[in-house]
């Protein structure tokens, strides 16, 4: 077989084509049949019946004969033409895609070996360069590729700065070089995050695997999550504020399952941060994380749809809120939790719409606050929760609707408090619970309880 003849099998492999042949052929059928149809077309419009025979036919009628048949042939290499235009088209673009392809592989290789060494200065100009070949990338798939390796850089293995002696300077500022690629490149990621989807070096709806990554800070504020998935699942925060301020979140699944948080040692705690953030579709999964210092805040945030997931999370410390946010939909999930310590703070929300499920959570100390919040629909529901220590208190909430829900939930011990609540509306159901109902709903005086209250059975 000559190379010739490989190389246009290849090119039919790579590219589908059919063979010639077969495309001459049904072009030719659709050319004869379309030409028919219209000749039928203009035959029942005319309103015809049948054609004027001719026994003979002057040399007009045999010169249109004959420009109809050089007609036809010509029509004929016009289409051959147009179906071997077509196909040369499709193979030049062919090469063209197999040419940048490979300069992208070239210009990948060397990039990616960039941030191989040992130089910090080296390492920068290899994840700025990967960014840049991202955005040039002649595919989806290439693009996805080159955000792999970025992800994947930042999954190294990482000492933060609390781990290091006290008298390492070199290792420390060695520390500071690597944690300024390690910024460069969260940067990166938000800057690309932020650019409309329709944006040819946009980078939403690709998939971000930031799996047991250590984290000791970043800006991931204003970036936004429409498509497919980041995954924060395992991931360490040390000390530094990972920051999703502004962030818009109308798809994709962004998962923080099995997260730690924890408080660094120059720093009181570390935070994440999605203040201001608009939920409208899509998840936010902190499945199973433990929070043990640090901080996580949806102060403002804006839930009108999606979900944010904490169910078997553990609070041992460290405060996690949704403080001034406003529910007008969506669902917080805090099912099966543990709270041990720590702080979920909704002081100030505003609940429209919307759930919150706390259901079969346990609460053994720590706090649970709805300090102000302002309940005009929405379901907060602590079914089946158990009650052994802690506090939930709603101080100066107001109640014109929607309904918060003990049913079967242990209270045993800690307390829950509807101080200075004020009730106009909406329903507070301890129905089925067990233990002791809360002293500040019921009246001092003997008056009736407030509307849509039903304490626990005595």
């Amino acid at each position: 077989m000559s190379p010739r003849l490989s190389l246009r099998q290849a090119e039919r492999r790579g590219l589908r084509l059919w063979p010639v042949g077969i495309v001459l052929i049904l072009a030719f059928t659709t050319a004869v049949l379309v030409a028919a149809s219209v000749f039928y077309a203009g035959w029942d419009l005319l309103g015809a019946r049948e054609l004027k025979p001719e026994r003979r036919i002057d040399s007009t009628t045999l010169f249109d004969l004959v420009k109809l048949a050089f007609g036809v042939v010509a029509g004929a290499g016009a289409l051959v033409a147009l179906v071997v235009a077509y196909r040369r088209q499709r193979v030049d673009e062919d090469g063209a895609l197999r040419d940048a392809t490979r300069l992208h592989t070239e210009r990948f290789t060397t990039a990616v070996s960039q941030l191989g060494e040992e130089s910090a200065a080296v390492r920068l100009g290899g994840v700025h360069a990967l960014a840049g070949l991202a955005d040039d990338a002649p595919t989806r798939e290439l693009r996805q590729t080159c955000i792999d390796v970025l992800c994947a850089y930042l999954r190294l293995p990482y000492t933060p700065e609390s781990d290091l002696p006290d008298d390492a300077t070199e290792a420390r500022h060695t520390y500071l070089a690597l944690r300024e690629v390690r910024h460069t490149t969260i940067r990166l990621i938000r800057d690309h995050l932020r650019l409309p989807h329709d944006h040819q070096h946009s980078w939403q709806g690709h998939k971000f695997d930031f799996t047991n990554v250590a984290f000791d800070g970043g800006d991931l504020g204003g970036a936004v999550f429409s498509g497919g998935a980041v995954h924060f699942h395992g991931a360490v925060f040390y000390g530094r504020a990972v920051n999703f301020s502004g962030a818009v979140f109308s798809g994709a699944t962004v998962n923080f399952g099995g997260a730690a948080h924890l408080g660094g040692a120059d720093f009181s705690g570390g935070t994440v941060n999605f203040s201001g953030a608009v939920f409208s579709g899509g998840t936010v999964d902190f499945n199973q994380a433990t929070f043990s210092g640090g901080t996580v805040n949806f102060g403002e945030a804006v839930f009108c749809g999606g979900t944010v997931n904490f169910d078997r999370a553990v609070f041992s410390g460290g405060p996690v809120h949704f403080r001034n946010a406003q529910f007008s939909g969506g669902t917080i999930d805090f099912r099966s939790a543990k709270f041990s310590g720590g702080a979920v703070s909704f002081g100030g929300a505003v609940f429209s719409d919307g759930t919150v499920h706390c259901e079969g959570a346990v609460f053994s100390s720590g706090a649970v606050d709805f300090l102000g919040s302002v309940f005009s629909g929405s379901t907060v529901s602590f079914a089946g929760a158990a009650f052994s220590g802690g506090i939930v208190h709603f101080l100066h909430a107001e109640f014109s609707g929607g309904t918060i829900l003990f049913a079967s939930a242990e209270l045993s011990g800690g307390m829950i408090s509807f101080k200075r609540a004020e009730f106009s509306g909406g329903a507070v159901d301890f129905s089925g619970a067990t233990g002791s109902a809360p002293a500040s709903l019921i009246p001092a005086n003997g008056s009736p309880l407030p509307t849509g209250v039903i304490l626990p059975p005595a």
